[in-house]
């Protein structure tokens, strides 16, 4: 699998269900959300104001997308988590499995960030992504077409505490067209 399978394998509405351990308050917290994940053109104003920003050449871009999220936490029982982010994979000329992630809206950190992902033989996507005052590790791998699980760690920016780790199950809401 490469980085336009994966995308587009992603591509739809998912039912999520999260578990969280915030370590350093030691607290857990359940989330119960819906994620849209939708593809932009390559020309969408997003996605080149995205790669202005991070000085990367518009062409270099494959399968740039939009992910909006609306959900409830058990933490802030009244509280709407929502949000949206375009993310716009530079995938490695050289070792296709491997690229960079631009996004407009980082997910340890709320600010503009640039990730690292390798899709592995199995055809899991691991990105880590630097920050100022972290670091985050994802991992997501799809069950079938229709299920996907996501492992979330975010880590001091030395990497050497986890201060949260998550757990996610993502189920496809209706038949992927």
């Amino acid at each position: 699998m490469d980085i336009t399978e994966f995308v587009a394998q992603s591509i739809g509405q998912w039912r999520s269900q999260r578990s969280a351990h915030h370590l350093a308050f030691g607290h857990f917290e359940a989330v119960e959300s819906e994620i849209d994940i939708m593809a932009l053109a390559v020309d969408d104003p997003a996605v080149i104001d995205l790669c202005k920003l991070h000085n990367v050449d518009p062409t270099q871009v494959v399968s740039p997308f939009r992910m909006t999220w609306e959900g409830q936490s058990d933490w802030e029982e009244n509280e709407v988590i929502k949000g949206t982010c375009v993310l716009v994979p530079i995938p490695d000329p050289e070792r296709r499995k491997c690229g960079r992630l631009l996004r407009d809206q980082g997910y340890a950190e709320e600010i503009a960030a640039i990730g690292d992902y390798t899709l592995t033989e199995d055809g899991m996507f691991v990105l880590i992504t630097p920050y100022e005052r972290a670091a985050a590790e994802e991992k997501i791998w799809f069950v079938n077409p229709n299920v996907r699980c996501r492992v979330s760690l975010i880590k001091t920016s030395a990497g050497t505490g986890v201060v949260t780790a998550s757990f996610s199950s993502e189920i496809r809401q209706g038949v992927k067209s």
